[in-house]
Formats: C-alpha cells, structure tokens, sequence
C-alpha cells in the first residue's frame, strides 16, 4: 500500500495550535488563564458558557505552486475570543496578547500528519485583530 503525498492538514494544524494556545494559563509572562477553554471549532454566544475562551476554525486555503513540483499551502485560521468582565475592553487586550504572544513563539509550529508524520508551518502571521470595543460590556469579543 502507498502513502499518499498530499494530505489535508487543516484539523492537525488546528489542534496543533489548540495545544500551544492552552500554554496560556495565567502564570509567567501570561495576563490570563484560558487552559480549559479553547477550542478547536467556533462557537457563538449562545454556546459560550465559560469565560474567557478560544475558539479557533479553520478557513479558506489557498496553493501556490512553485516548480519542481512544490508548492506552499496558504490556511486562513480565524481565532474568536470572547470574555465576560466588568473592563470588557481591557481583558480583551490582555487575551489577545497573549494570544499573539503564543503565535509569535510557534510561528514554526510542529503538528501530526494524518499518516502520522511530523510537519512544520513554515510560518504563522497574524494579519487582523479586531474587537467589539466595548459594544457588548460586560461581554467581549476579540
């Protein structure tokens, strides 16, 4: 039986990214603690019930190929974060730091293949950071 060459890697990615983000645990250079509360799919308010959390979905994907044969995958990964504070505002900016902390140091993040074998990102890079501003408070979404 052959191996295959290509294979999706858009969950082992996700749940690679799971794992490094549950490090955020409120201790060391962390603002907060959110270790039992990410995951690995969206969710919408009415399904958040403890806070703060992460919550990650893997988007669009894109392929550039190259020649002789390579080519580099582009995977869009949207992380939602919500938290339920009185400065709604500031516990945002807080997670997200820490969230862009955690990013910044597994730009190169090592994941599982579904045959098993390990891959690299060859890259991480965050391109847009939002937040309700407020709108919601006590709520907030990231």
């Amino acid at each position: 039986m052959s191996t295959r060459a290509y294979t999706s890697r858009r969950q082992s990615i996700i749940d690679a990214m799971v794992t490094q983000l549950k490090t955020i645990d409120g201790t060391g250079d962390f603002l907060t603690n959110v270790y039992n509360n990410v995951s690995p799919r969206l969710k919408f308010w009415d399904e958040v019930e403890d806070f703060p959390s992460l919550h990650l979905n893997a988007g669009s994907e894109s392929r550039d190929y190259q020649g002789g044969g390579y080519k580099d995958r582009f995977l869009s990964v949207t992380v939602r974060v919500y938290v339920n504070e009185e400065d709604a505002v500031t516990a945002l900016d807080k997670l997200i730091e820490d969230v862009e902390t955690v990013i910044e140091n597994s730009s190169r993040l090592s994941y599982t293949d579904r045959q098993g074998s390990t891959q690299y990102t060859q890259q991480i890079t965050i391109v847009s950071i939002d937040t309700d501003e407020g709108v919601l408070e006590p709520l907030g979404v990231g």
